[in-house]
């Protein structure tokens, strides 16, 4: 059922896509030089979709950019963390093997606060 509703999305973006292509098929000129009083220096002429679709995708990666940038805090928080469970993974494994060691000798071992 997801796969179906995927699938459906992807047909009505594919569809919008083209219709915004077929509406937008007219020739364009953007002017890089923007101090050029007459005739600009450097120009660029393309279908004006193909400026559209270029400015969706350069907003898409900057936003994609600002997004990971605001992450991370949350990033560091997750690292942090991993490296304090890994920590605290070493000591008891640690203090189970003293735990066993000190019960195999016969010594008096305190238990464990779980067995309390």
């Amino acid at each position: 059922m997801i796969r179906f509703f995927r699938r459906l999305i992807l047909l009505v973006v594919a569809v919008a896509i083209i219709a915004l292509m077929v509406a937008n098929r007219h020739t364009a000129m953007v002017a890089l030089d923007p101090f050029a009083q007459g005739a600009p220096a450097a120009t660029i002429e393309a279908p004006m979709f193909v400026f559209l679709f270029a400015a969706l995708l350069v907003g898409f990666i900057l936003g994609g950019i600002g997004a990971w940038a605001s992450q991370s805090k949350w990033r560091d928080l997750a690292r942090r963390r991993t490296k304090e469970t890994y920590r605290l993974r070493k000591d008891r494994e640690r203090l189970a093997r003293d735990l066993q060691t000190a019960q195999e000798s016969g010594g008096t071992a305190v238990a464990p606060l779980s067995a309390r």
